[in-house]
């Protein structure tokens, strides 16, 4: 398996910003500025137990040597990642995470931005939020929460600068104020663009809502917090990867991914996720000739790019520009 450089932070401040969740901001241990990113982006934390899980950081890029922030749920059916968070991680401690990357930018070419967030799923929505303020870019803010005292990161929702532009749906709140997703997206002004992040009964809700009311696909855009419970990113018929570059072909058995083939003969991938959820095992190719099984590319972007760590072969043959 191929592994990325992690960097050190330490864990600034512990904040508690719902009963269940938990707001971390990690800063470099010398006070120097941590890499840039732009918002939308995540990290991973490598964690005490030998867990690592990804985060969306949750604050818009400001330069300056300002912290990561992000915001850990508690899981009641977690295999340990969050529960090392909020169990072992105390202020002061020392934490490895990777560089940020992202899968989830903000679309330029977008003449409004929707954005729709489902509880701790607001915590790359709350970043795109604050840097479209900061631009002063057309967009709206829909949050989904069960109350006000599960709504995370509260202060920063109700700032200044982002309360014009934000929908607030609580299921304990005023009837009246609650959002119908199908007619909220049934209402799409030419050129919006649409995110959602949030748990999965929520993402498919919204995807549901979407079908029914003919979005684009190209304008959809989604981050996952891990695959549906009935994905299929495993096992499959055996077939061949031609690296066209290379000029060779490298074949991948059927209970074998594309990335531990290619790791076989020696070939880097970075893997994170492994669930195709991050991109970061996204390589070119041709994406028409793919059984795409991830949940990180658009429709267009699927037409070149594979995700290699659970996507595979239509037939017996995947071209790659590798």
């Amino acid at each position: 398996m191929s592994l990325e450089r992690t960097l050190t932070v330490r864990v600034e401040r512990i904040s508690r910003q719902t009963p269940e969740i938990l707001a971390f901001e990690l800063a470099h241990p010398w006070g120097r500025p941590l890499p840039a990113y732009e918002a939308g982006a995540h990290i991973d934390v490598h964690m005490p137990g030998g867990f690592s899980r990804q985060y969306s950081l949750a604050r818009a890029p400001s330069g300056n040597a300002a912290p990561y922030v992000i915001g850990v749920k508690r899981e009641l059916g977690s295999r340990g990642g969050s529960a090392s968070m909020h169990e072992r991680v105390r202020e002061g401690d020392l934490l490895p995470i990777s560089a940020p990357r992202n899968t989830f930018p903000l679309r330029e070419e977008a003449a409004h931005h929707l954005l729709l967030a489902g509880g701790i799923g607001m915590t790359p929505l709350l970043a795109m939020a604050q840097a479209l303020a900061a631009r002063g870019a057309s967009f709206t803010l829909c949050v989904f929460a069960r109350s006000e005292e599960h709504l995370a990161f509260a202060d920063a929702l109700h700032a200044p600068a982002l309360a014009p532009h934000l929908r607030l749906h609580l299921d304990q709140g005023d009837a009246s104020q609650r959002i119908d997703l199908r007619a909220l997206l049934a209402e799409r002004a030419p050129g919006t663009h649409l995110y959602v992040c949030g748990p999965g009964g929520f993402m498919q809700a919204v995807r549901d809502a979407a079908a029914k009311t003919d979005w684009p696909e190209d304008a959809l855009h989604a981050e996952y917090f891990a695959a549906p419970t009935d994905a299929n990113t495993a096992t499959g018929l055996p077939f061949t990867l031609k690296l066209a570059r290379r000029g060779i072909s490298v074949p991948v058995a059927a209970d074998q991914t594309a990335v531990d083939a290619l790791h076989e003969v020696g070939i880097d991938i970075p893997v994170s996720c492994q669930q195709g959820l991050c991109g970061t095992c996204v390589v070119e190719g041709d994406g028409e000739g793919a059984e795409h099984r991830d949940f990180c590319l658009t429709g267009s972007e699927r037409r070149h790019k594979v995700a290699l760590c659970c996507s595979r072969a239509r037939g017996t043959e995947l071209v790659l520009q590798l």
